[in-house]
Formats: C-alpha cells, structure tokens, sequence
C-alpha cells in the first residue's frame, strides 16, 4: 500500500526571517563601504533560514540569482536584513532578501540592496525532497510569486534544462 503524504500549504510571512548587523571595521573595505562579500553571507543566512522555516528541512543553497548592491553602506550602520520565501517549487525554495540601512539617530530606514536565492531541501543523504506549497497573501508577495516561475524559466534555460521553447510564461512576456 502506498501512502501520500500531504503537507499544509504556508504563507510568506510564516518564512520570514529578520537579522541585524552593525557595520564595523573588519566588515569594511578601505573606502570605509561594507564588503559585498560580508553582505552575501549575511543575505545567505537570512535566507538560509527564511527557507528552513518554510520546510523544516535540511536546505541548500542552490543558486544567487540576483544581487543588486544599489548604494553603499558605511562603517557604523545598522543593516536589517529581511528573507521570505517569494515561491515554493517541488523541492526548491526561491528567497528573496531586501536589505535596509537604518538611520541612526532617526531611526528612519531607506532600502539599499535586494537578492535573490534559490535553496533546496535535502533529506539526510542529501537528496531533495519535496516542499509545502506557497500562499501567497500581500499585493508584493503575489508579484514576487508571480514573477518567481519567469525567473526559474529563465535560470533552466541558462543552465540548458529547459528548451526556450518551453517557457511558456517567460515568453509571454514578449509576445501578445
């Protein structure tokens, strides 16, 4: 007999994931900016965590699909760090990770950096396993959703796993 294991869909906000850092010295180059390394590590695990809470697994970093290092960040900053996963696939996560530098004396925050990562979950040999499915509930997590199987599309068809042909979601954006 074989037996189906159903697993409860989550939301977002079920993943999220909130680090904070101060930039000191050591995390500095010589302009006094924050390293881009330094601030990928703590985006990874953000989202490292972010993609655990949403499977209670075992999860991998399988790709950075996307870093945008808008503006820099300065020695003596305060940097939240915000991870949610944005979609859930069979056994792959997509994360996104928003990046904020906090005024110090006001408070006030502006963002400053976003990325993008993909993690998969491992059973205890390593082997993917399955995920819950992803509801998701705001206006920005729907667009993040939606905007998440183009963004696979397009990584399957640039690592050649997928004909371009077959990315009927990514081409409709360019064609009517």
């Amino acid at each position: 007999m074989q037996y189906l294991c159903v697993m409860k869909s989550k939301t977002p906000s079920e993943s999220v994931c909130i680090n904070t850092e101060i930039i000191l010295p050591n995390d500095t180059n010589t302009l006094g900016n924050l390293m881009g390394g330094r601030l990928l590590h703590w985006m990874d695990i953000c989202a490292a965590v972010a993609a655990h809470r949403h499977c209670a697994r075992v999860v991998v970093t399988a790709s950075v699909n996307n870093v945008a290092f808008n503006q820099p960040i300065r020695l003596g900053e305060i940097v939240p760090l915000q991870a949610k996963v944005s979609r859930a696939f069979t056994s792959s996560m997509e994360v996104f990770i928003d990046v904020w530098v906090e005024n110090n004396s006001t408070g006030e925050r502006r963002k400053c950096n976003e990325a993008i990562y993909t993690f998969v979950a491992v059973d205890q040999v390593g082997s993917p396993i399955n995920v819950p499915e992803l509801v998701p509930e705001s206006e920005e997590e729907k667009t993040r959703f939606d905007g998440a199987l183009r963004r696979r599309q397009l990584s399957l068809i640039l690592a050649g796993k997928m004909k371009p042909e077959d990315a009927h979601e990514l081409k409709a954006l360019f064609s009517k």
